[in-house]
């Protein structure tokens, strides 16, 4: 029997519309598989960034920089004299000459929320500027994902995000002003390109191209940013020539080598010479010579020459199975045995030779973690796409994600002890928060600010009353002067009784202070360095009230606690007694 017009008609449409909605449900599906990783990597940064707001004495010099060209500009004439005026690095100048190109450039890019940053206090103004940095650093880092993703399958570029994101020490540290972050983003995208490189056929013009331009990278980081670079940039040019079909040396290797050096030095020598007033200067090779040539930097204190492959590399990787498991496996199997030998020996090569310097530093080989873990994605991809073809592979699988959700555990934990280490910064939003209704919000207050005050979270950003003086004087001379404490009306102090003065202590600005399995029984086992929010404290309040009840009642007092002690007290001032009555 014939079906009727009608019957065709609705089919038909009823055929097209299953098809156009299939067509969507794989966009989308689509959509959300290639939008996850970046998002991840961004949102991780940012969490990273929102609970740990403050910085470090090792950041200072960077952010207090960028807060400077962002408040008062670049001064192009009288500009010794408003440097000396306005500027802190003329005041605090430390030991070497820090480059100012990266705060020029935080600064440059923050401009356009300037007018955020005059509505509202300047506090917020550094945690947009910090935003900058660690979205390019996450950038560079999903660009590495991308090259994985050519390498070794999309499966691996999937698992070298999950990998990426769970470690601790880049995601914190990617948007804080170390000039090490600053390298960082650029030694990353290096890497990315390198990684295509050793991937695909070295003799195409694009191959060419690609190992230009890292290098090139390669080169302008160690001259603006950091001189160590300069070991990898050589461990991936000797391992170039030697391994990938001889690179032409006139045509790539030079050419990017001195187009580099030329940018670099040009760029550094104009910019820093002209913010410290000294011509010429290349702050990098300063710092170079009185660290290395001099060997200043021991007195920071020394490693053995083997902590950067058992020590540093271990923490800054953290799961295990990246480096006991994935990265074997990757050199073992002979589909990723090539590649990840390329990726890898340079890297080893830059910390083996590094590794010769006695002061040592995680921070000075970061830049070889992304390699390190693009490696582990090879061998994690290979393992996950063969869970379902033996009992091993679905054991390795297991202990895989298991290790992976523990690093991102401890990672939370890590960033939550992390957060009460900025007691300078807390107390500071402490103080300022109670004046905020009071006559002195208004007037012209005075605060000293005390060395570890200003070592762990304050700086100009969070020097928002534009009504007050903030004195940071470390001039011992001065502090044992009775007459140099009577200008102040309040003192962030770490010890009050080195005050000269009346002062009476109005708060107390506590941080972390270790670890303890049994915590006094009133005690709460999860603390925050500042007043915490609506939901942290809703949070706390419950997780402590949870851990009471258990302790109580099963583990007899045991359980895990972040023990928190006085670490700033906040000094006011005492009125004078008034005068007896005749």
């Amino acid at each position: 029997m014939s079906l009727s017009p009608p019957y065709h008609t609705w089919s038909t449409l009823q055929i097209g519309a299953d098809w156009q909605r299939t067509r969507d449900e794989r966009t989308m599906e689509k959509l959300l598989t290639s939008i996850w990783p970046p998002l991840l990597l961004f949102a991780v940064v940012g969490l990273h960034l929102v609970c740990a707001p403050y910085t470090k004495v090792e950041e200072s010099f960077n952010i207090q920089a960028t807060h400077d060209i962002l408040t008062h500009g670049v001064p192009w004439t009288n500009s010794s004299a408003i440097f000396a005026d306005k500027y802190d690095h003329v005041a605090f100048p430390g030991s070497v000459p820090r480059t100012f190109v990266g705060a020029l450039l935080l600064a440059g890019v923050a401009t356009p929320f300037k007018a955020l940053y005059q509505m509202q206090d300047s506090a917020l103004m550094q945690t947009v500027v910090r935003a900058v940095l660690g979205c390019a650093n996450a950038a560079a880092l999903y660009s590495v994902k991308r090259a994985v993703d050519t390498a070794y399958g999309k499966t691996a570029g999937k698992w070298y995000i999950l990998l990426q994101a769970s470690q601790f020490h880049v995601m914190f540290y990617a948007s804080r002003t170390l000039p090490n972050m600053f390298a960082f983003a650029i030694t990353t995208y290096a890497l990315g390109k390198l990684i295509l490189v050793k991937a695909v056929a070295s003799k195409s013009p694009r191959s060419a191209k690609r190992r230009r331009l890292a290098l090139y990278l390669l080169t302008i980081a160690g001259i603006i940013f950091r001189s160590e670079v300069a070991i990898l940039l050589a461990a991936e040019t000797g391992y170039l020539l030697t391994r990938q079909h001889r690179p032409s040396l006139t045509k790539e290797i030079l050419p990017a080598g001195l187009a580099g050096v030329a940018l670099g030095l040009i760029t550094t020598i104009s910019v820093d010479s002209f913010f410290w007033q000294q011509v010429p200067l290349w702050p990098e090779w300063v710092g170079f010579y009185y660290n290395t040539i001099l060997g200043k930097s021991s007195e920071w204190g020394t490693s053995p020459y083997h902590y950067y492959f058992l020590n540093a590399l271990p923490r800054l990787l953290l799961n295990p199975a990246t480096y006991l498991m994935c990265i074997p496996l990757a050199l073992a199997t002979r589909a990723t045995h090539k590649t990840s030998q390329d990726i890898l020996v340079p890297h080893v090569a830059f910390i083996v030779v590094y590794s010769l310097l006695p002061h040592k530093e995680w921070r000075f080989v970061i830049y070889s973690v992304p390699a390190f873990t693009a490696v582990a994605s090879a061998g994690a991809g290979w393992v996950w796409t063969r869970r379902t073809k033996s009992a091993l592979y679905r054991a390795l699988s297991f202990v895989l994600v298991l290790s992976t959700l523990a690093s991102a555990a401890a990672s939370v934990v890590l960033l939550y002890i992390s957060s009460l280490n900025y007691p300078g910064g807390s107390a500071l939003t402490l103080l300022h928060g109670m004046t905020a209704t009071g006559s002195e919000s208004n007037k012209t207050v005075h605060v000293y600010l005390d060395n570890l005050a200003c070592q762990t979270g304050v700086t100009r950003f969070q020097q928002i009353r534009p009504n007050w003086v903030y004195d940071k004087t470390e001039a011992d001379e001065l502090l044992l002067d009775p007459m140099f404490w009577q200008q102040f009306d309040y003192v962030l102090a770490e010890k009050p009784e080195r005050v000269i003065g009346s002062w009476a202590p109005v708060a107390t600005q506590y941080g972390y202070g270790g670890l303890s399995l049994r915590p006094e029984v009133h005690a709460d086992v999860l603390s925050f360095a500042a007043p915490p929010g609506r939901l942290l404290e809703v949070v706390q309040r419950a997780y402590n009230d949870f851990a009471r009840f258990v302790r109580g009642r099963v583990t007899r007092g045991y359980w895990p606690a972040v023990v928190m002690e006085p670490k700033l007290y906040i000094l006011q001032r005492e009125a004078p007694p008034a005068a007896a009555g005749h």
